[in-house]
C-alpha cells in the first residue's frame, strides 16, 4: 500500500488522532484498479458516541459558538489556506479512491470546495444579518415595546456524506456548520474516507477548539447511532432517497432538524429551435462526468420529434470518442464506477431498460480490455417512454435515456413526471420560451442554454420532492444550521 501522497488514516476525535477502540478496519480500494490503497479504523459505537459527547462539551462549554462571526471565520480563512497548500494531496487521493479523472479531481472535487469556504468566510458571514432589530410596537394599555431577532448556532450536527464527491460533499455540510457556530460530526462513506479524514489535518493547523469538529468511519451501524443520539440536534445527509428516508425516520423520534440532499433523474428539455452542438455536449456531461455518478447530472434528454434522430445520432458519435480507463492516465476521459455492487446494479438496469423495449443505441457492456477496475461503457437509450424503469430510476452510472416530445406543454410534463426535482436544463433560441419552461419545471435549479450558476456560491443547491429537503452552498446553507431567536423588552 505505498503511496505517492500523504493522508491522516485515524479518526479524528476531540481534537486529536486516534484508532479507536475497535479492531475493526476498512479497506479502501481504488475502483480503476482494485488494488487495496489504505486500511482505516472502523469506528465503534464507542468512538461515535465518545465523538458526539466530545461535540456536546465543545458547544455547551467552548468558545466556538460564542466567538464572534468574524473571529470565527478568521479560522476558516486559515483552514482554507491550508487545504490550498495541500490540494496536490487531496488530488492524488480523490483519483485513487474516488476514480475521477484529474481535471474532475482538479476542480470540482478539490479546489471548489476550498473556494466556497473562502466565499463563507469573505462574503457571507461579515454581509449576514446575525442580529436583527425589530421596529418598536405600540401594545395599547400595555406600553411600547422593542427587541431584537438573534441568529444562534443550532447545535450538534451530525453530517452524513456520500462517496462520490467526498471532499466536495463534505465541505458543503462542515462549513456551514462551523460558520454557524455549530459543532460537529462527520462520517463519510465507507468506500471514500480518506479526504474527510484530511479535514482534520486542516483543522488542527488552523486552531479550531477541540471537540469542535470530530471525523468517525462507519456505515449503517454508526449512521444510525448519529441520526438517533439525544445529544445530536441536527442531521445532515446526502445520499440516496432510500437511505434518506431511513434517515428522516431515525431523527424524527428526537424531532432533530433534517436537512437531506438526496437523488434525481434530471430532465434537459431540447426545443427545435435549439443549438444542438450546446445540447449534445450537456448531454454527454450528464452521461460520462464521473461515470454518471452524480445526483444533478442531466441523464433524460427530452428533446422534439423534428430533432430527435439528429441528436440521437450526435449523441452515439460523442460517445464513441469517450476514452473509458484508469483516471490517473491523462488520455482517460472517464473513469470507474465506485465498486463492483455499484457496476452490478447499473448492468441490472440497463437489462430491465432492454426487457421493457428500449433501444441501446450505443455502449451497454464492460469495456473491451480492462479485466480490473470497475468499468462501464457510457451508454445511451432511445425509444424510451417516461413510465419505463430507466426514465424514473436514478442509475448513478454512465447511463442516458432519450425521450421524444411534440409540444412545449408535453416536454414539461414529462419533465415534472418524476419522483425527483433536483436540476434541469431548457435548451432554445427562444430565450422568452426557455424561461417559461423552467419556470413550470418542478425543480431545484434550471439552467438555459447551458448558462449556469454551477457551483457557485451564490446559488442554492437542493430539490423538490424526493430529491430532498432544505439547501446548501452560501448563506442559504449558513441559515440551515442558524435558529431564529425573539429577544424582547418593554421601552422605557
Amino acid at each position: 500500500m505505498t503511496t505517492a501522497y500523504s493522508f491522516s488514516s485515524q479518526l479524528y476525535i476531540d481534537g486529536r488522532r486516534t484508532d479507536g477502540d475497535s479492531d475493526a478496519s476498512l479497506l479502501v480500494r481504488n475502483p480503476a484498479t482494485e488494488e487495496l490503497i489504505a486500511e482505516v479504523p472502523q469506528a465503534s459505537l464507542s468512538d461515535v458516541r465518545r465523538a458526539v459527547e466530545a461535540a456536546r462539551r465543545a458547544f455547551d462549554e467552548g468558545p466556538w459558538p460564542r466567538l464572534k462571526p468574524a473571529e470565527r471565520a478568521a479560522v476558516l480563512l486559515r483552514m482554507a489556506e491550508e487545504m490550498e497548500r495541500r490540494l496536490p494531496d487531496l488530488v492524488a487521493v480523490n483519483i485513487a479512491e474516488a476514480g475521477s479523472v484529474r481535471p474532475l479531481a482538479e476542480s470540482l472535487q478539490t479546489r471548489v470546495p476550498v473556494a466556497h469556504l473562502r466565499d463563507m468566510a469573505e462574503r457571507v458571514m461579515p454581509a449576514f444579518a446575525w442580529d436583527r432589530p425589530m421596529q418598536p410596537t405600540v401594545a395599547p394599555g400595555i406600553g411600547i415595546s422593542q427587541g431584537v431577532l438573534r441568529r444562534e448556532a443550532f447545535g450538534v450536527c451530525a453530517l452524513i456524506s456520500a462517496y462520490n464527491f467526498p471532499f466536495f460533499l463534505s465541505m458543503m455540510k462542515v462549513i456551514p456548520a462551523l460558520a454557524a457556530g455549530c459543532t460537529a460530526v462527520l462520517k463519510p462513506a465507507p468506500a471514500t474516507p480518506l479526504e474527510s479524514l484530511l479535514i482534520g489535518d486542516f483543522a488542527d493547523a488552523a486552531g479550531l477548539p477541540p471537540g469542535v469538529l470530530n471525523i468517525v468511519t462507519g456505515d449503517i451501524e454508526a449512521g444510525r447511532e448519529l441520526t438517533t443520539h439525544p445529544m445530536v440536534d441536527l442531521v445532515s445527509f446526502t445520499g440516496s432517497d432510500t437511505v434518506g428516508r431511513t434517515v428522516y425516520a431515525q431523527a424524527a423520534a428526537s424531532l432533530k432538524k433534517v436537512v437531506l440532499e438526496l437523488g434525481g433523474k434530471s430532465a434537459s428539455v431540447v426545443r427545435a429551435d435549439a443549438d444542438l452542438d450546446g445540447a449534445v455536449r450537456s448531454a454527454l456531461a450528464g452521461i460520462t462526468t464521473h461515470a454518471g455518478q452524480g445526483c444533478s447530472l442531466l441523464t433524460r434528454t427530452l428533446v422534439h420529434e423534428s430533432v430527435h434522430d439528429e441528436l440521437v445520432a450526435r449523441l452515439s458519435e460523442g460517445l464513441a470518442a469517450v476514452r473509458v480507463g484508469d483516471p490517473a492516465d491523462p488520455a482517460t476521459t472517464m473513469g470507474p464506477l465506485i465498486s463492483e455492487a455499484q457496476r452490478d446494479k447499473v448492468e441490472k438496469l440497463i437489462r430491465v431498460g432492454e426487457e421493457e423495449g428500449a433501444r441501446i443505441v450505443h455502449g451497454g457492456k464492460r469495456p473491451a480490455g480492462l479485466d480490473r477496475g470497475y468499468f462501464m461503457e457510457p451508454t445511451l437509450f432511445s425509444g424510451v417512454d417516461n413510465s419505463m424503469t430507466i426514465a424514473r430510476t436514478e442509475f448513478f452510472g454512465p447511463v442516458g435515456v432519450v425521450i421524444p416530445f411534440a409540444t412545449d406543454e408535453e416536454a414539461v410534463r414529462i419533465a415534472n413526471d418524476s419522483p425527483y426535482g433536483l436540476a434541469g436544463a431548457v435548451w432554445s433560441a427562444d430565450t422568452v420560451a426557455a424561461h417559461e419552461i423552467a419556470a413550470r419545471i418542478r425543480t431545484g435549479a434550471v439552467t438555459i442554454n447551458g448558462g449556469s450558476a454551477g457551483v457557485n456560491s451564490r446559488a442554492a443547491f437542493g430539490g423538490y420532492k424526493q430529491s430532498g429537503l432544505g439547501r446548501e452552498w452560501g448563506e442559504f446553507g449558513l441559515d440551515e444550521y442558524l435558529q431564529t431567536k425573539t429577544v424582547s423588552w418593554a421601552a422605557r
